[in-house]
């Protein structure tokens, strides 16, 4: 085809979806995809247009096994649409980009752009390259280019929003192939962080989440500390933000400063997400993660004394290679002290280029199975037991938008408690919108959600509550033709809520 073909094929309005896997920073991360695209005349493609889209952009992960063969299966089944839509464009980003870079080109030709993680901004003009030249554009960066909060976003809600305050990891777990990804850690300039935030509360956000890839070492870059305590405190400072959380955090760099700034600063939730990973020392030691059992259960301790309704969650992994029977045992030991509101529990899997890939000791895929079972149903358990507790208690709940998948027929409505909980309400006589604030009480617990059965007693009209209605009026103004959607990811929820996670395995 020749390009007057391949332009005429392109022309007019073009429309495209971004198709996520990871951690909260790849869902950032395509939030500023979305941003780059609109910003140089894309519309979103309409919800459920299954590869319709004429660009599909996939951002990657690459922290499973099975990462490559999830995406060239994906690869696979837009081939052949786009032989029959010869405008069609296919781009490929994110970590597994930058690990395999040709790779992806060689496996998949009818992929038009491969990126990596630090050249994101590239996506527009890496698309028009390819159009022009009819050729596969491969452009992976080895460092960071420019912070990529300087990007344009469109941001999917309207009232929470994600903040990275660092990129990168200095870490070197044995199990995670991350950091050589994403590279050392970056640290943004703390006036930088908090100008966001605040130009984020004057578009009507009023609940931030903090992110980094280790998101409480911020400061090891530009020599403080104590920086990650101070951007919580300033962030406490700001007029009209009224939470504020951060996620993943590392057990070696939460010092007592980071606690005593939770503690003392209203607008940081009581909740925490500290990866554990594992309980057994000797395991710890192999993983290279620079604490110990009783180190995190000392911290543990800490939080709970200074902060006794925090909700605190956790990620763990089960058959690291070497872990003996009583080696798991040590975990549900932990598991049973720390008493976590929420555990995201994985299966080690081997992660190609990761040095535990290679260990001695591999555990037999029934061995592991069985142990994730009875983790899991001990963790079930302490979820339920944690939950009860809640029944009785006077709770603000921010509405949310997506997150209770049968809210219509149930009459209810549903939002995150401070603590990050799910509960589901019923339904008030007065309108109430994404971004509101209302006041219930807890009349029931389920291992996973809590139910607000009786009446709600306030409503709390919001300025993010302006914010959702007025994007949402926006959006349902534009034509059929390019209309974007409404926005489907609400307060952003712990760590692992998206698609594993880079502290998963």
């Amino acid at each position: 085809m020749s390009s007057g073909d391949r332009s005429q094929a392109v022309g007019g309005t073009r429309s495209y979806e971004v198709r996520t896997y990871g951690c909260q920073m790849n869902v950032h991360d395509s939030e500023r995809l979305s941003g780059l695209l609109e910003d140089a005349g894309y519309v979103r493609a309409p919800e459920g247009s299954d590869g319709d889209a004429d660009v599909v952009v996939f951002n990657t992960c690459a922290v499973r096994e099975n990462a490559d063969n999830k995406l060239y299966g994906n690869l696979g089944r837009l081939a052949p649409m786009k032989t029959r839509r010869p405008g069609m464009q296919i781009a490929v980003g994110g970590c597994l980009a930058q690990k395999d870079r040709d790779t992806i080109v060689r496996r998949a030709p009818w992929v038009d752009v491969v990126f990596g993680t630090h050249n994101i901004g590239r996506l527009p003009v890496l698309l028009e390259r390819a159009r022009v030249q009819e050729e596969a554009q491969v452009e992976i960066a080895e460092s960071l280019e420019a912070f990529p909060s300087t990007l344009p976003t469109r941001r999917e809600s309207a009232y929470a929003a994600w903040v990275s305050i660092s990129v990168g990891c200095n870490n070197t777990c044995t199990f995670c192939i991350v950091p050589a990804l994403r590279g050392k850690e970056k640290d943004r300039r703390p006036g930088d962080i908090l100008a966001e935030i605040e130009a984020l509360v004057a578009e009507g956000v009023s609940e931030i989440t903090l992110l980094g890839q280790n998101v409480n070492a911020y400061g090891s870059d530009i020599g403080d500390r104590e920086a990650f305590s101070k951007l919580l405190r300033a962030c406490g400072a700001i007029d009209g933000l009224e939470r504020v959380r951060f996620t993943s955090p590392h057990p070696r760099d939460f010092t007592d400063d980071v606690i005593a700034a939770m503690a003392e600063t209203p607008s940081v939730m009581p909740q925490l997400h500290m990866p554990l990973q594992s309980g057994s020392d000797p395991v710890l030691k192999a993983m290279r993660r620079s604490y110990r059992q009783d180190r995190y259960l000392g911290i543990i301790g800490k939080v709970r004394a200074a902060i006794p309704h925090a909700a605190i969650s956790t990620d763990i992994i089960v058959g690291f290679p070497g872990e003996t029977e009583e080696d798991f045992e040590q975990t549900m030991h932990v598991v049973r002290e720390a008493r976590f509101a929420q555990a995201f529990t994985f299966q080690y899997s081997k992660r190609p280029g990761t040095p535990a890939a290679e260990m001695d000791g591999q555990i037999p895929k029934e061995v592991v199975q069985e142990r994730y079972m009875r983790l899991s149903a001990l963790q079930e358990e302490i979820s339920w037991e944690e939950n009860k507790k809640q029944v009785g208690r006077t709770l603000e709940i921010m509405v949310a938008e997506g997150e209770g998948r049968k809210d219509g027929a149930t009459h209810r409505l549903s939002g995150r408690a401070p603590d990050n909980r799910l509960v589901h309400f019923t339904k008030p006589d007065e309108d109430v919108r994404p971004g509101d604030v209302v006041t219930v009480g807890i009349t029931y617990a389920a291992p996973h959600h809590l139910l607000a059965e009786g009446p709600t007693t306030r409503v709390r009209r919001t300025r993010a509550g302006d914010a959702w209605e007025k994007r949402h009026a926006a959006e349902a103004a534009k034509p059929a033709g390019v209309l974007l959607g409404l926005p489907t990811v609400g307060v952003p929820a712990p760590l692992p809520a998206a698609t594993g996670g880079c502290a998963a395995p």
